[in-house]
């Protein structure tokens, strides 16, 4: 089983930034895309970014882009997110997860293992 685990989470001022980090471990679904999710109480957990160990092809959700900025490190096989310019609204737990096939997507049901998150909270 693959093992996922967040960090990188905490309190930060609306304007300021933050990066998680992901680190897997186990079997690494050959390679299969990554992703990361957020949770708001009250809200359902909805997609963020998404990201190709092979070609490093993203994708983002509207509301992130331009902001937020995910990577990977291949060799140790990890993947971030880097967010800047926080707003209240993305106060949230966020999630790390691994897709279930080879093909890259933004819907929660594709991926199949998932970290236990991170909080992340932006105070106005």
């Amino acid at each position: 089983q693959v093992q996922l685990v967040e960090s990188g989470g905490g309190l930060v001022q609306a304007g300021g930034s933050l990066t998680l980090s992901c680190a897997a471990s186990g079997r690494t679904c050959n390679n299969y895309p990554m992703g990361w999710f957020r949770q708001a109480p009250v809200e359902e957990r909805e997609f963020v970014a998404a990201i190709t160990w092979s070609s490093g092809s993203t994708s983002y959700a509207d509301s992130v882009k331009g902001r937020f900025t995910i990577s990977r490190d291949n060799a140790k096989n990890t993947v971030y997110l880097r967010m800047n310019s926080l707003k209240p609204e993305d106060t949230a737990v966020y999630y790390c997860a691994a897709d279930r096939d080879r093909i890259m997507s933004t819907r929660r049901a594709e991926y199949a293992y998932w970290g236990q998150g991170t909080q992340v909270t932006v105070s106005s």
